[in-house]
């Protein structure tokens, strides 16, 4: 099989011209990802085509968390709680090195949204439908306890804590490993590849008209079944050809914010889960040298491509941060760098945005279209089996062809051939071991490891072979080369914002390496010189945005 690069997209897409395939997802995100690696895993002939880069929307500005939605018992929700409750586990077996163990703590503060035995019970019936075992069972803390983790919390209002585990990862990085590993079992796999139409036999959706934005080639693909898994934009694909008339539920978008700050700004020394003034509740999480904190969640109504972070969200957070720990003084010019997404949740009348359920659902259109919507990114790999059991009947009953149950649960995602994370910890000492004489810290090292996994071999080999002497340009050249060659990367923006996530987390370095990551890309792509004008442009006005609010 070629390599999972730009480099083959005519033979990709010759392959999508001349093929007929099972599935046709439409949607690059968590959720198709799923899907793709659901069916391929069943031995299904599986397409996905994504209009940008994978990963693009919702599924690269999340709170990069994969949590058991301890919120959702407010409602009563127990189903969602239990499902990706359990799921936490699941996926952090399959990728132990990009969904790792993260303490969070939860202060019980006078009048705040959780009381002792609200917070006591709560984490309790927790533990006992995500099935926590051991050490990662809740304990609850008095305020000494409490201070002692985290000194930074306010002792004239803090009344205790509870004291669980959840898991931290990077979305767009589970998104991309999750693809990959669907194109190992022979999934066609296409970013930059945009739906205009569909095609159809008696009247119905036989397959999808599609443009590469790189070429501007159309061209059509066939196939038995097709998925609108494309979040936010469902309802733009169920309006072609007037799916939508059938469609009894509408999309309920919302908006979530994150910003990062400097760590030393707001030194916390694990995850915590603290309360606003106005009811809500946010994150605030260490990640390397920074702390990132989010979320809110206001209606949203405009441009789908078009989500900004507003200075009234900012100054949310802000003020969330100087409410909860007294002794921070945090402003705006803190900020170093922030992200906005959208959340796909089904419309319930007279609910606010924080009571939507975060289930999904599967809808089916007269024409045969096969949509699912809502859901959450911990849940990813059941919503892709049930869309899977749906289609995988269809496909015996029509055309009679056979395929096996989900394999997902056991299927270790790309760079996660690990036993287990006490192995990742091992496998990240080996490679310090080899890369501390050149300079690199130990934290540098665990950057590199929880963001490639056992691919670091790889990225290693070749770093070996360059002539450099500053060895984080070097090894910097070096991830440029495996995300070109091993990760489908189109430009410097797929490669900062979603495979490395340097816009966010190191922002304060990539501002002096825009012209190596401009000189790397102009290498294997032979970029014209308006070209790299152009590309480096669209650098810097990606780091204006993050960073400055209107």
């Amino acid at each position: 099989m070629t390599s999972f690069s730009n480099f083959y997209r005519n033979i990709f897409i010759e392959t999508l011209k001349t093929q007929t395939f099972d599935l046709l997802i439409i949607g690059g995100g968590i959720t198709g990802a799923g899907i793709a690696l659901d069916a391929s895993s069943r031995g299904l002939k599986v397409a996905l085509i994504e209009k940008n880069d994978f990963a693009s929307g919702t599924s690269s500005k999340s709170t990069k968390l994969i949590h058991g939605g301890l919120r959702y018992l407010k409602q009563f929700d127990f189903w969602l709680v239990k499902e990706v409750g359990t799921e936490r586990a699941v996926v952090h077996q399959l990728a132990p090195h990009l969904v790792v163990p993260e303490k969070m703590l939860l202060p019980i503060i006078k009048n705040g949204t959780y009381g002792s035995w609200l917070t006591s019970i709560g984490l309790k019936i927790y533990d006992i439908l995500a099935s926590v075992e051991n050490e990662d069972k809740r304990k609850m803390l008095n305020k000494v306890e409490a201070l002692k983790l985290e000194p930074l919390l306010s002792s004239d209002i803090l009344e205790g804590a509870g004291h669980y585990a959840e898991y931290r990862t990077d979305d767009a990085r589970l998104t991309l490993e999750i693809l990959k590993t669907a194109f190992k079992l022979g999934a066609l796999v296409l970013n930059y590849t945009k739906l205009i139409g569909f095609d159809y036999k008696n009247q119905q959706i036989s397959g999808a008209q599609a443009i590469d934005t790189i070429s501007g080639l159309k061209f059509n693909i066939k196939a038995k079944y097709t998925i609108n898994a494309t979040g936010p934009w469902a309802d733009q694909i169920l309006n072609i050809q007037n799916t939508l008339e059938s469609f009894q539920k509408k999309l309920h978008l919302t908006k979530g914010v994150h910003i990062v700050l400097p760590h030393y700004k707001l030194p916390v020394k694990q995850s915590i889960y603290f309360d606003v003034p106005d009811g809500r509740m946010i994150f605030a999480i260490p990640r390397g040298n920074t702390t990132y904190v989010g979320t809110t969640e206001t209606n949203f109504h405009g441009d789908l491509n078009q989500v900004k972070v507003e200075q009234v969200d900012a100054l949310y957070l802000i003020s969330a941060i100087n409410n909860m720990f007294k002794t921070i003084e945090l402003d705006l010019n803190d900020i170093l760098s922030s992200w906005a997404g959208l959340r796909p949740l089904i419309h319930q009348e007279g609910k606010l945005p924080g009571e939507l359920s975060r289930k999904d659902e599967i809808f089916q259109s007269n024409n045969g279209l096969i949509s699912i919507v809502g859901g959450k990114l911990t849940g990813y790999r059941k919503m892709a089996e049930r869309i899977v059991d749906l289609t995988a009947k269809k496909l015996d009953n029509t055309y009679r062809i056979k395929s096996i149950k989900s394999q997902t649960e056991q299927l270790k995602l790309c760079g996660g051939d690990f036993k287990d994370y006490t192995e990742v910890i091992k496998y990240t000492q080996s490679i310090y071991q080899k890369l501390n004489i050149d300079g690199f810290s130990l934290a540098d090292i665990k950057i590199l490891v929880h963001r490639y996994g056992k691919q670091c071999d790889t990225i290693l080999n070749y770093y070996r072979t360059l002539n450099q002497k500053d060895f984080k340009t070097k090894l910097l050249k070096a991830e440029i080369w495996f995300s070109i060659h091993h990760e489908m990367v189109q430009n410097p923006e797929d490669f900062i914002v979603r495979r490395t996530g340097k816009l966010y987390f190191e922002i304060d370095t990539l501002e002096t390496q825009i012209s190596t990551i401009i000189d790397e890309f102009s290498h294997y792509f032979a970029w014209s010189l308006k070209e790299r004008k152009l590309q480096t442009q669209k650098v810097k006005t990606l780091i204006k945005v993050t960073t400055q609010f209107n």
